[in-house]
């Protein structure tokens, strides 16, 4: 699978915001047929950053989510509510779901 994580840093007057300013892209995007997950998280140290967590199927389903109507549409709309350009770390990963994080293993 593609495991991306991402974070945005928005402008302080939209932060509060951000769930519904981002919310057709994310219903869209998790809609797709390759996408695994794709999850938004609030920074608990700076209220202004949200961490994306998304993954894809393989590289056909994140060929397919780049080119799609509503990622053109995301990637023309949020910058203006942004700070900075967002940073990002997307790896292939040899896995199809969440691992145990077995040193706090639930009994």
């Amino acid at each position: 699978m593609i495991f991306i994580t991402a974070k945005f840093r928005v402008r302080p007057e939209h932060a509060d915001d951000w769930a519904e300013i981002t919310k057709a892209f994310t219903d869209a995007t998790r809609a797709e047929p390759g996408n695994l997950w794709f999850d938004w998280s609030r920074s608990l140290d700076d209220p202004t950053e949200y961490v994306l967590v998304e993954a894809f199927q393989d590289g056909d389903a994140g060929a397919a989510h780049v080119k799609s109507d509503h990622f053109t549409a995301a990637t023309a709309k949020l910058p203006a509510y942004l700070v900075e350009t967002p940073r990002i770390v997307s790896q292939m990963i040899d896995q199809t779901d969440w691992s145990e994080l077995g040193e706090m293993r639930v009994e």
